[in-house]
């Protein structure tokens, strides 16, 4: 299996200089790398030929539908636990996994000003809705909660939280005006080349759990030549340096 995996990725790097025969690849990506994905989107196709199909939304969902026979090929995870997951369930190729960005959680609010830069603002009467994506099933969520209890605000604000099936819809939430703040992700907040709308805090990560964000080798995926040079190009450095544009640790 080991010698199959490192076949495909020194097939995909070859493809990166050589611009083999076009493909395409099925991509699920958490919501909160679909844009930092659409941006390394055009860079891949010049580099490889291939192009991506790509549905974005929460990791709990897709990993549903992975093991429920979705032809997903490639699963760009909002957490390092489902991948591993699927790997050990034979829903994706053993050895695969890597880490390709590790996510920086922010409280945002697209009202200039309403957030300070230590989050006080939670504790206090300005906030009647705080968005968040569903904890259960989105590690953004999870890692929201966490902070929550940290700061011993988790019962507290539990009357006021509307949750979101995904961080994107949590991002919805505070952009429409349904919740005044919400813990949503960096790079959905500081988009490079754009100035911040609103105001966030980003949260220190000693109140929550690294976001781990690994990537996976589906196995649909296994015999598709782009889906490998896929994986290989989120290794290249203009792919790592576009991705710490978007604020996401190494």
């Amino acid at each position: 299996m080991k010698k199959l995996i490192h076949g495909l990725v020194a097939a995909a790097l070859a493809g990166l200089s050589t611009a083999a025969a076009a493909g395409e690849v099925l991509v699920a990506v958490a919501a909160n790398f679909a844009q930092p994905l659409e941006r390394l989107a055009a860079g891949f196709s010049a580099a490889s030929g291939h192009t991506l199909k790509i549905s974005a939304g929460a990791t709990g969902k897709f990993y549903s539908q992975i093991v429920a026979g979705a032809p997903f090929e490639v699963l760009l995870a909002a957490d390092d636990e489902t991948p591993r997951k699927l790997v050990a369930e034979g829903h994706a190729v053993a050895g695969s996994t890597f880490t390709y960005a590790v996510g920086t959680l922010v409280l945002w609010s697209a009202q200039p000003g309403l957030v300070d830069g230590e989050g006080a603002v939670l504790a206090s009467s300005k906030i009647t809705r705080l968005a968040i994506a569903n904890p259960k099933t989105a590690p953004y969520g999870a890692a929201a909660m966490q902070v929550l209890r940290a700061r011993g605000l988790e019962q507290p604000l539990a009357p006021r939280l509307v949750v979101g099936e995904s961080i994107a819809q949590a991002f919805q939430f505070v952009s429409t005006g349904n919740a005044e703040v919400g813990f949503v992700a960096l790079s959905q907040v500081a988009v490079p080349g754009r100035p911040a709308a609103g105001s966030y805090w980003r949260v220190p990560s000693n109140l929550h759990d690294a976001i781990r964000q690994d990537a996976v080798l589906l196995k649909a995926g296994e015999k598709n030549p782009a889906a490998a040079a896929l994986l290989a190009y989120l290794k290249t450095p203009a792919a790592r340096e576009l991705i710490r544009s978007f604020g996401y640790g190494p």
